[in-house]
């Protein structure tokens, strides 16, 4: 693995998000070092991913920066804007992979959609994508015949699959068993020490947050801010805010309404 860079990748500076009037997070600011895991933590409904939303370029914020590399991303022209989130690869929570498409398939169509090159180089380079992420015997498969853990690989080889500066991960571990999950973050590392790759990654799986991440914020619906920063092992073992020791050690939280509070507003 190559020294990691100084600089950061990515930089927020006192971002303020939300839906029309309504704010979800306020003066939240943090970078993501080159070839780090960062995670973005905090209960149900806290704003995790709003907050990959205004990241990735689908959700404007309403105050505060957003710089890729030493650009302002939401300062640039709309043609910036979209070269720039190229350089990104993305999975949602769902995998958001098409049924209708093999492995493959899925895997080519950005190849398809934002370059020039030709059917037997996209195959070729669909079938790499996959080979990476382990499923190299899988490529005319369907998704419905794929497991929970492979259909997450899959939506993976597809995001890597422009060679993207940046990997966001929205809940990857939600609804695999044990073991699947254990292989996706290896996986993860794997893309990390292997290939260089910087990963933001929105989850609430202690087990994955505590095992892969580097750094990390943790936002709390309560006060609509950022209340704790760094690493998870060390928020769980140093952090003294009752909220982030309860959410960190599995504890029973400091009061109900911390909890609870916006429990169901469908944001992670």
């Amino acid at each position: 693995m190559e020294t990691k860079s100084t600089e950061p990748k990515l930089r927020v500076d006192g971002l303020t998000f939300g839906y029309g009037a309504k704010i979800v997070q306020h003066d939240v600011s943090f970078t993501v070092p080159e070839q780090s895991i960062f995670a973005i933590m905090g209960g149900s409904g806290c704003g995790k991913s709003t907050l990959m939303k205004a990241l990735i370029g689908l959700l404007r914020p309403s105050a505060g920066t957003i710089h890729v590399g030493d650009v302002d991303y939401w300062a640039a022209t709309e043609e910036a804007r979209t070269e720039i989130g190229r350089r990104f690869g993305v999975v949602f929570q769902s995998g958001a992979i098409w049924s209708s498409m093999t492995a493959e398939d899925n895997v080519a169509l950005p190849l398809r959609m934002f370059t020039a090159l030709d059917d037997a180089s996209i195959r070729a380079l669909a079938q790499l994508k996959l080979s990476l992420v382990g499923l190299d015997a899988a490529t005319s498969v369907m998704p419905a015949a794929l497991s929970g853990g492979m259909r997450k690989r899959v939506g993976i080889a597809r995001a890597l699959a422009l060679d993207p500066d940046i990997l966001f991960l929205d809940e990857p571990s939600a609804g695999l068993d044990p073991i699947s999950a254990r292989r996706l973050d290896d996986l993860i590392l794997e893309l990390r020490d292997g290939f260089g790759m910087t990963v933001v990654m929105v989850s609430h799986e202690l087990p994955s947050l505590l095992a892969i991440c580097d750094d990390g914020i943790f936002l709390d619906a309560e006060s609509g801010t950022a209340i704790a920063h760094g690493a998870p092992k060390v928020l769980r073992d140093s952090c003294d805010h009752p909220t982030v020791h309860a959410f960190m050690t599995r504890e029973r939280p400091p009061n109900k309404q911390t909890q609870n509070a916006g429990g169901n507003h469908g944001d992670g």
